[in-house]
């Protein structure tokens, strides 16, 4: 084409793809551009001069017979290869008329350029997306966004991002945009939060998009925002948002109010405005709710009610401890009770209470919409819950209903879990101390007094045991134990051990020789699939003398005891530990010292260590201190206990610990009298006269008799079938103890006697004469004791016949 504006022409239009011809008054091809040279391999020498007819392939809708073309349509045009092209084309007058430009493009080309110009079209002419186009300098240079697309916020041309006062942090909007203009990398899905239109603290979320718009030298000449308001979105995700804060924050407590707690912290104020949560009795005392069948009253109780300082018209309502009147049976309340959650207003409430004065104390103050759902769980109703949304916020829908159920469907497994949880720890926690003894003795070996405290946050009681065991001849053993678990289990090993121990105490054992019979006895209920895991068991048995005013003590995988002195100081009674129980093949040792009468001993498990994290030798140190201080100045133990609980009590401890505290005390000399004999049969009048004589001194004249035929048969026997040395002991404290003690290991057995037996009658007579009796070894022989009460019975003669 000629002329500078052709020339212009033929330069726009060939870098935009279109062919440019220009025409004469008769049709003839004048100028030819390089666009329609490249469409029909055609140069402007071949071409010039030419008709355009003869360029047509075929007969041109609406040409004039002078070859005129119509203003636009479509045609075949005859490229130079001998095959077709298919064009659109336009027809534009020019200066002089006698002159007409032909703008010529592919069909196929046209027809997407068409598509695109109505997607554009389309794109721009709606008002749910809005479009911004920014200079370089994020100037807005175009723009749909007017007041009423986005109810009030508006984007004007010629204004930034910063000058709309809705906006939240424009300017950190604004440096991102800064960022797409640089590095060309697109912005997706940027949140903007906006001012409402509502006014207030309310806010709407827009999401906006922006990419950087290049010149065909590939520079950067502004950018394209793209911003989108769509409150079902909105919606969706602030549902999303309070079901993901349910899964996090609700079933982590084991506490069934928390539990409950933590859902209404979830529901208010993301869901609604005002909430409360109400449970059955049962629930609240750990019970399994009753199936409801028909119109019965759950009988529930409000346990929480958000916000707490009463605000959001609160005052009014049923408070956290109010019991919640039975309610009319009515459609609402069928819903509930099967499960699915009810929508609310006040004048449903008020229809479903049919008490107009009452729905002040279900509605919280400008409460106009409100969601009601049970907390449903293994098909029992644990109780329910219920949000209001107040003021002009906008009314439930019944997709919030569905959100609700579900929330509620997740807190009720977990309050049923914590429910569950409460009634097993509360059960073993009975049963173990329905195990334990009474929390004070009174013997006259010592005084004691047991702590027993479970483990707190949560934890789940475990096996720790502590027990006093009285003995013959005034001793008392001393036992704490610890069996690794917890639970039901742990509890029933730890009964199952105690009560092994109890029975081998009545051997009178060794301490090592007892823990050894208990070891074995361990590793054997191991076998046991129903004992659960047995390893880690420990146990710490001490056996007092009050006459010997000695201890004797072994421990399995225990801590030692610690001794309170009477004069305050204080000590670890340490020896080597052997195994816990259940491990074998290890020796037990018993270590002997004396007490003197009035000091402190404890026993305690390693529960009471672990205050200092860990730190075992550091948890020692602290005990031996407290117990210096908590059992002086003539404080009883039971003082001490409570002093040393307290103390524990103000920080919940992580594992269960027992403490068991015995002050001694001692026989005095003048309570015992001990003679040593031959093996001569003489002996036995000597003997019968010399308790004669300290019964009378002791004014027991009345026991003399029975205590006479006693000692007669006992040291008779020692005399006929052990030998000497024969040993005699009274000892006298609230019964009368006798003791012969001969170097036999031969253990009496008690047999009734035929009529024709010359013997065999004298331990029948014994066993007849007093209350309890037995024998027990030492290292050189055995003893065999009874004991008697200080006010004689009488004696059934015939039956000793």
């Amino acid at each position: 084409m000629g002329g500078s504006s052709a020339g212009a022409v033929q330069h726009v239009f060939s870098f935009a793809g279109v062919a440019t011809a220009v025409l004469d008054g008769h049709g003839t091809v004048v100028r030819w551009s390089h666009a329609a040279a490249e469409l029909l391999g055609r140069t402007a020498e071949e071409v010039c001069g030419l008709p355009v007819r003869d360029l047509i392939a075929r007969d041109c809708p609406g040409a004039g017979a002078d070859g005129t073309l119509p203003a636009d349509g479509h045609t075949l045009l005859r490229h130079r290869s001998g095959g077709t092209v298919a064009v659109s084309y336009r027809v534009l007058s020019t200066e002089p008329a006698e002159e007409s430009l032909v703008l010529a493009a592919p069909t196929r080309r046209v027809s997407r350029w068409q598509a695109d110009a109505s997607m554009l079209r389309a794109l721009l002419s709606q008002d749910r997306v809005g479009i911004g186009m920014h200079d370089v300098d994020l100037t807005v240079v175009w723009t749909n966004i007017t007041p009423r697309v986005f109810g009030g916020a508006a984007l004007p041309r010629g204004s930034r991002l910063t000058d709309v006062a809705t906006l939240r942090d424009a300017k950190a909007v604004e440096a991102e945009l800064c960022g797409v203009l640089k590095t060309g990398e697109p912005l997706i899905s940027r949140t903007l939060c906006m001012r409402s239109p509502q006014g207030g603290e309310r806010y709407q979320l827009l999401s906006m998009c922006a990419f950087r718009v290049e010149d065909d030298t590939g520079a950067p000449i502004g950018i394209v925002t793209l911003f989108a308001d769509t409150p079902e979105q909105q919606r969706v995700r602030r549902r999303l948002d309070v079901l993901h804060a349910a899964a996090d924050r609700i079933g982590g407590s084991l506490d069934v109010i928390r539990t409950v707690r933590d859902l209404m912290d979830v529901l208010v104020p993301d869901l609604g405005d005002v909430g409360w949560a109400e449970l059955t009795d049962a629930v609240l005392g750990a019970d399994e709710p009753a199936c409801s069948t028909g119109g019965e009253d759950p009988r529930l109780r409000r346990v929480v009610v958000v916000p707490e300082d009463g605000s959001g018209g609160t005052g009014a309502l049923f408070q956290p401890g109010d019991p919640v009147p039975p309610l009319p049976c009515t459609a609402e309340l069928g819903e509930i009770k099967r499960g699915r959650p009810v929508l609310l207003d006040p004048d449903t409430v008020a229809g479903v209470l049919g008490d107009p004065a009452s729905p002040h104390r279900f509605v919280p103050e400008h409460g106009h919409s409100g969601l009601w759902a049970p907390l449903y769980a293994r098909g029992l109703v644990l109780g329910s819950v219920s949000v209001w949304r107040t003021g002009e916020r906008e009314p439930f829908e019944p997709e919030d209903g569905d959100l609700l159920a579900e929330i509620a469907s997740r807190a009720a497994l977990g309050v049923d879990n914590a429910r569950r949880y409460t009634r097993e720890r509360r059960t073993a926690l009975t049963l173990q101390r329905r195990l334990l003894p009474p929390a004070t003795t009174r013997s006259p070996a010592a005084e004691t007094a047991g702590i027993y405290l479970p483990a707190g946050g949560g934890a789940e009681i475990s096996g720790d045991w502590y027990d006093v065991i009285p003995l013959p001849s005034f001793r008392v053993a001393l036992v704490a134990g610890d069996v690794a678990g917890h639970g039901l289990n742990a509890t029933a090993a730890m009964g199952a051990l105690r009560t092994a121990v109890r029975t081998l105490a009545d051997l009178e054992l060794d301490p090592s020789e007892l823990l050894t019979h208990l070891d074995d006895l361990v590793r054997r209920l191991g076998q046991d699939s129903d004992w659960g895991n047995p390893d880690g068991a420990t146990c710490l048995y001490v056996v007092y003398d009050p006459v010997a005013r000695r201890c004797a003590a072994a421990g399995a995988g225990h801590p030692p005891p610690v001794e309170v002195r009477p004069d305050g100081t204080s000590r670890v009674l340490r020896f080597t530990p052997g195994p816990p129980l259940g491990v074998g093949g290890m020796p037990f040792e018993t270590v002997t010292t004396d007490l003197a009468p009035d000091s402190v001993l404890a026993l305690y498990t390693n529960g009471l260590l672990e205050q200092y994290d860990g730190d075992l030798d550091a948890g020692l140190r602290w005990l031996t201190r407290r117990l210096a201080t908590s059992c002086g100045h003539g404080r009883s133990v039971a003082d001490a206990g409570r002093l040393l609980k307290a103390d524990l009590s103000e920080n919940p401890p992580r594992d269960d610990i027992a403490l068991l505290l015995a002050r001694t005390r001692a026989i005095p000399s003048e309570s015992i009298a001990s003679w040593e004999f031959g093996a001569d049969e003489t002996v036995v009048a000597d003997a019968r006269r010399a308790v004669r004589e300290r019964l009378g001194a002791w004014g027991l004249e009345e026991l003399a008799f029975t205590t006479e035929l006693i000692v007669s048969e006992l040291v008779t026997n020692a005399v006929r079938y052990a030998g000497a040395p024969v040993g005699l002991r009274l000892i006298r404290d609230d019964v009368l103890v006798c003791e012969v003690t001969d170097p036999s290991n031969t253990q009496p057995r008690l047999r009734r006697a035929v009529w024709s037996d010359e013997g065999g009658r004298g331990l029948f007579l014994v066993a007849q004469l007093c209350t309890r009796w037995g024998s027990r070894y030492g290292p050189t022989g055995k003893t065999i004791w009874t004991e008697q009460p200080l006010m004689p019975g009488e004696v059934d003669f015939e039956a000793l016949a």
